[in-house]
């Protein structure tokens, strides 16, 4: 019982914060991510996996893909599923669950898109294989090198945690933009 009033006054305290407290929420994570998250976002583990999609999906079309989300959601939960898998069970998806596993409980999810907004890799299955119409893709990759968008305050039902998404645009080491990566970061590890 006390934890779940701790957990309902954390919601209210953060919906109804002021606009300091809410850049203050905003300036936290920003210092998160760059002090922890962007040393090793353009990994080469990372945006090779991007790029090597990058060729398989850049001629899909708009049907294509929703053909696949379809599919992934349909499919969500079950095993042995080459889709899911494949985001699931690479390298790239290795390499991200050892970032959660290092972040001290900091971050609770990871996952990374391609050009076109489907997942490449993720640290665990999301609900949906294509984000490229949600805002953690449209405020990121689009918007060029060095894009950062701060995802809303949610209480997550699973976890019991107050966590917000942090996405970013990925580039190769030209400088171009490839992908997206989304973070989800415990907030009560910040506070």
């Amino acid at each position: 019982m006390k934890q779940t009033t701790f957990w309902l006054a954390m919601m209210l305290a953060t919906t109804t914060a002021t606009a300091g407290a809410a850049q203050d929420l905003t300036s936290q994570m920003e210092k998160f991510v760059t002090e922890h998250v962007i040393e090793w976002a353009t990994d080469p583990i990372i945006v090779d996996a991007i790029v090597a999609q990058n060729a398989i999906t850049g001629s899909y079309d708009q049907a294509k893909i929703n053909e696949l989300d379809a599919l992934w959601t349909a499919q969500s939960g079950m095993a042995g599923i080459p889709l899911i898998d494949g985001v699931l069970q690479n390298p790239t998806s290795d390499f991200l669950r050892q970032r959660i596993a290092t972040a001290g409980g900091t971050i609770a999810e990871i996952f990374v898109m391609d050009a076109r907004g489907l997942n490449v890799a993720a640290a665990e299955a999301t609900s949906d294989y294509w984000q490229g119409d949600e805002v953690k893709f449209t405020e990121t990759f689009p918007k060029g090198p060095n894009a950062l968008h701060f995802g809303e305050v949610e209480l997550d039902g699973s976890s019991g945690e107050v966590q917000a998404q942090v996405s970013m645009s990925i580039v190769d080491s030209a400088g171009a933009v490839v992908g997206a990566m989304t973070v989800g970061i415990n907030l009560t590890s910040l506070m």
